[in-house]
């Protein structure tokens, strides 16, 4: 079994990775020997310049994407705040267009590679209100109006009882499909039986991406073991995630199902490093897309190694959640929402989304 990444690496996240031979760099090596991508998630314009340089074949954003620029390019997001406030004083509405037009200007950058690509690369996602994912109507209309901004607009929606509907429906529309906030086998198989479904049916496939949430789900198991002080060696329960998403992939490709296998939420370099070697892609902050461009560190195929057996049952027998997330029935559909790792997301999402919302009420003096 290859040697595993265990342990901390410093993330310098105030730096940008330096300047070299970038055909050659770790990412574009990573391409060229495995069909493994990488994807960057919520970049500033310049950050989504430097990734597709560094390698990057498409970008995510979430709901959490203005929190974000108000944190690190406010005068470019108070602008855009002051622009749309003239249009509307209904807050969700103007909430809604600072993210679409933040966004549509990462659209633009990454448009010339969807075109050189055929359409197969270059997507942008974006994702609904969260506050707001119980309604399959509200999440298709959010989705219909945001596919308006461009051509390589991808509908990022939670695989939740009304985010599966939806994607349903917009399958049947040909709309590109992220299922996002997929963290157990049972969902992966759900959605992926709902777009069979639904291309069946309007002969229409999209492209179709079906995440694992690797770095959210470890988060929440070792905030799980540090509460409940459940006795586990660290480098047994730093498998967690990986072990699940190396299942998620197994089942994904025996079961025939059609697009690709999209990692999230990555907190650790080895979020990627253990996904290398399949037909995986698998989106980035921006600081660990500099630590490994800087570590360039050789390409090792480890997607298609399992956790050993006697990590999985130690897993099992001690975290309820990852016993839950490995199981093919694990989760009945009625249980997503209120799965831990998936609802520690979605707070993270309504809080962030929150704060844009915030912010643009404050503008409105409200």
């Amino acid at each position: 079994m290859p040697e595993r990444e265990q342990g901390s690496v410093a993330l310098q996240t105030q730096d940008r990775w330096e300047e070299r031979a970038l055909p050659t760099a770790y990412f574009h090596r990573v391409a060229r020997e495995t069909p493994t991508r990488m994807w960057i998630n919520l970049p500033t314009l310049q950050e989504a310049r430097e990734a597709i340089e560094a390698g990057a074949v498409s970008c995510t954003t979430n709901p959490t994407y203005g929190a974000r620029l108000l944190d690190v390019e406010s005068e470019y997001i108070q602008g855009v705040i002051t622009s749309v406030v003239r249009e509307t004083r209904d807050v969700d509405v103007a909430a809604e267009r600072v993210y679409h037009r933040a966004t549509q200007r990462i659209m633009e950058i990454f448009l010339p590679l969807y075109e050189r690509s055929g359409g197969t690369e270059g997507f942008v996602t974006i994702q609904g209100d969260p506050r707001k994912d119980d309604d399959p109507d509200q999440i298709v209309g959010e989705m219909l109006r945001a596919s308006k901004l461009g051509p390589n607009f991808m509908a990022k929606i939670p695989a939740v009882p009304a985010g599966l509907a939806a994607i349903e429906a917009l399958v049947a529309r040909n709309v590109p499909v992220c299922a996002t906030e997929v963290f157990t086998i049972a969902q992966t198989i759900d959605v992926c039986e709902r777009y069979r479904r639904a291309a069946q049916k309007s002969g229409y496939h999209p492209p179709f991406y079906v995440t694992h949430i690797t770095g959210i789900f470890d988060r929440y198991m070792s905030e799980f073991v540090q509460r409940e002080g459940i006795a586990i060696r660290p480098d047994i329960l730093a498998q967690a995630g990986w072990a699940v998403a190396h299942e998620q992939y197994r089942v994904f490709t025996e079961r025939g199902y059609e697009g690709t296998m999209l990692g999230g939420g990555a907190l650790h370099p080895s979020h990627f490093t253990e996904m290398v070697g399949g037909n995986m892609h698998v989106t980035l902050n921006p600081d660990i897309v500099r630590t490994l461009v800087d570590l360039d560190g050789p390409v090792v195929s480890r997607l298609e190694v399992p956790a050993p057996p006697d990590v999985v049952a130690e897993l099992s027998e001690k975290l309820p959640a990852f016993r839950q997330a490995i199981a093919e029935d694990g989760l009945a559909p009625d249980e997503y929402k209120s799965y831990g790792p998936l609802d520690l997301f979605r707070t993270i999402f309504i809080n962030g989304y929150t704060k844009l919302v915030r912010a643009v009420e404050e503008r409105l003096g409200m």
